[in-house]
């Protein structure tokens, strides 16, 4: 009788397969990283946007609000009794 062979048995091509699929798994996990960190790179300046067009609007609000007041202040003034 021989003696087991503790090597394994059997073609390479077998083990270069699972190999190849690994690094393939490894490659695209890297790039969904990859693509994940844009994508919160571009939300975070989409926040940045979305307060500064709030800023913006409530300006706008602020001042067609003032507009409004003023006009009624300066008609209360021509009515008052001269």
């Amino acid at each position: 009788m021989s003696a087991p062979n503790p090597t394994p048995s059997g073609s390479r091509f077998l083990y270069d397969s699972f190999d190849a699929a690994s690094a393939r798994i490894e490659a695209n996990e890297r790039v969904s990283k990859l693509q994940f960190a844009t994508l919160e790179q571009r939300l975070g300046r989409i926040e940045v946007m979305i307060e500064r067009l709030e800023r913006r609007l409530w300006l706008a609000v602020y001042g067609v609000v003032g507009v409004i007041l003023a006009q009624g202040v300066a008609s209360l003034l021509d009515m008052a009794p001269k």
